[in-house]
């Protein structure tokens, strides 16, 4: 297993990761614009795009999602609770920062709290962290967890958008401190962090209780 962070992308300088699997598959972790670059650095590390994992259903993280489905036939996977977004203008944020030129796309499959999502030797469970939006998740595989807009070196995700909850995510945010040990965390913006970095040093998880 390889985990190999993209260049920022889109107008949001927004993160993506592939996960690489032993047989040259791999897992996209979010899919923010430019299917072009990203299908180079596919090709580049020899690998098969097979399945695209979103954290949440904002514009700046699902751009590519349409262009990538269609070049390459990967399964798309989405929380239950932002499934609506990936084909709603007010939902994809479009409307809120006036953007243009996103293709919604509408064969996604949904997951919930819970649940496995596997390919190859590479297996992640889903934590359901509402608070950026509803269907907001991070996906942990061993001690690597994929935070999306949950949570960020030093930052935590906004609520004063469309679907965002400050109530929730504070929950969201106590329940990621309630997770045993430490691991590594790849956000959807900003520099990658470490979840014991993030409970000592962000002002948002600091005196955090289950």
């Amino acid at each position: 297993m390889n985990i190999f962070s993209l260049k920022p992308l889109g107008v949001c300088d927004t993160n993506s990761y592939i996960v690489a699997s032993e047989k040259g598959n791999c897992v996209l972790i979010d899919a923010p614009a430019d299917a072009d670059y990203i299908l180079e650095q596919t090709e580049l590390f020899g690998l098969t795009l097979k399945k695209i994992f979103l954290t949440h259903g904002h514009f700046d993280h699902v751009g590519a999602v349409a262009d990538l489905a269609d070049r390459t036939g990967c399964e798309v996977y989405i929380h239950e609770e932002d499934l609506p977004k990936l084909t709603d203008d007010e939902g994809l944020l479009l409307k809120f920062f006036r953007i243009s030129g996103v293709r919604k796309f509408d064969g996604a499959k949904t997951f919930k709290e819970n649940d496995r999502l596997t390919l190859d030797e590479l297996d992640f469970d889903v934590l359901h962290t509402p608070g950026h939006t509803s269907g907001s998740v991070c996906f942990i595989m061993g001690t690597d967890m994929f935070s999306g807009d949950t949570l960020f070196a030093r930052s935590v995700g906004r609520t004063d958008m469309p679907d965002g909850d400050p109530v929730k995510l504070e929950r969201s945010l106590r329940k990621i401190c309630a997770l045993r040990g430490d691991m590594n965390v790849y956000p959807g913006h900003m520099t990658v962090t470490t979840l014991d970095n993030e409970r000592r040093y962000n002002p948002y998880l600091r005196g955090l209780s289950v």
